[in-house]
């Protein structure tokens, strides 16, 4: 048997038992914890549902996710876990951001708070090597890694909004880092095997979390998913290059945009509408894509639905555009970034449309 037949199968058993190692974390939770991520029912939280259910995804994401780190230097790795500073960085980044949203379901902590947090995950990944390498100032990269890992950080955090919705998004970023991995034979590092934790207890997870939900992920788990797909952003996206090494910065913006395009068209649209209307952008409401879609007629299952298929649409021309070498220009950037111009536009009218 040859290696990666062999990696194929090794990590396709983990994958398995990670889902049914998932599947049994929600019922044990879902049963044994209720009152577990459930606030006081007088507090302030503007969620889409009006019943109180326990937020407990984001606990069995993290458990998952130790297990994966565990299983790879248990019986894959042959070096130590203390020379790869990376992965250190990711491990202390993801766990603070696991933390921080824990305490955020369960005391409500203030905004100023959760970012100064988030920007020291960002910094975190910085200092550990993880930073977007897409600009010729490497200070003016520290900067849009900040701004991105806080953005994703967030937007990951308002998307989950209504059941379902992050949790699918969630499932398709993920899908597409793992497949640009296969595309560079890059089958033999950590990484893979915890993307593939972290899938298999969002695939576990959606079975509670599709509408009507069981359960919510809660801060908990979109801080920690947020903090999840900035990384496999910067490292999959904007540093991601052509066949021959070279990187190609419009290739590298859309490929990045593409793969984001849900959590980045819901976050604009909210911006854009909140700031026309005089609001702050940072206070939460039922003004999302998500919500307006409904308002216009759209039921909560039919919209989970709508906007997995927007997902894979754009990750299938994510796969065409990384299969486009020497031969990528800007005619192609134009002509790919029409899609997501495109869904968009669509998104954000629903959103200026007057409720039916």
């Amino acid at each position: 048997m040859d290696s990666f037949s062999y990696l194929y199968k090794t990590y396709g058993s983990f994958f398995g038992f990670a889902i049914i190692f998932s599947s049994l974390i929600y019922f044990l939770l879902l049963n044994f914890s209720k009152n577990l991520g459930i606030r006081n029912k007088n507090d302030t939280v503007i969620r889409w549902s009006n019943l109180s259910k326990p937020s407990l995804g984001g606990i069995g994401f993290y458990i998952v996710f130790l297990l994966s780190v565990a299983s790879y230097f248990a019986f894959f790795s042959q070096s130590g876990i203390v020379f790869n500073a990376p992965l250190l960085g990711f491990l202390a980044a993801t766990s603070i951001a696991f933390m921080m949203g824990l305490a955020d379901d369960a005391y409500n902590t203030k905004p100023l708070l959760k970012f100064l947090v988030q920007v020291s995950c960002a910094i975190i990944l910085i200092t550990s090597g993880t930073y977007i390498r897409i600009l010729p100032n490497e200070y003016l990269n520290y900067v849009l890694t900040i701004i991105w890992v806080v953005g994703i950080m967030n937007s990951i955090n308002m998307l989950d909004n209504m059941d379902a919705i992050a949790t699918l998004v969630s499932i398709c970023i993920i899908s597409f880092a793992i497949f640009d991995r296969w595309l560079l034979n890059d089958f033999g590092n950590v990484y893979i095997l915890i993307l593939l934790g972290v899938l298999a207890s969002l695939f576990a997870f959606l079975y509670f979390n599709w509408h009507p939900s069981k359960m919510f992920m809660g801060d908990t788990g979109s801080q920690f998913l947020g903090i999840i797909l900035a990384t496999v952003g910067i490292v999959c996206c904007w540093n991601t290059s052509d066949t021959h090494g070279k990187s190609i910065q419009t290739k590298q913006f859309l490929i990045t945009a593409l793969t984001f395009i849900i959590p980045l068209c819901d976050t604009i649209a909210v911006v854009i509408n909140r700031i026309l209307k005089g609001k702050s952008p940072f206070i939460g409401g039922k003004d999302h894509t998500t919500h307006h879609l409904f308002y216009n007629g759209v039921t909560e299952r039919r919209i989970a639905l709508l906007f997995f298929v927007i997902s894979v649409l754009s990750l299938a021309l994510n796969i065409i555009i990384l299969k486009i070498g020497n031969e990528w220009d800007l005619t192609y950037f134009f002509i790919f970034s029409s899609w997501f111009i495109l869904v968009f536009g669509i998104l954000f009218y629903f959103t200026r449309k007057k409720r039916t």
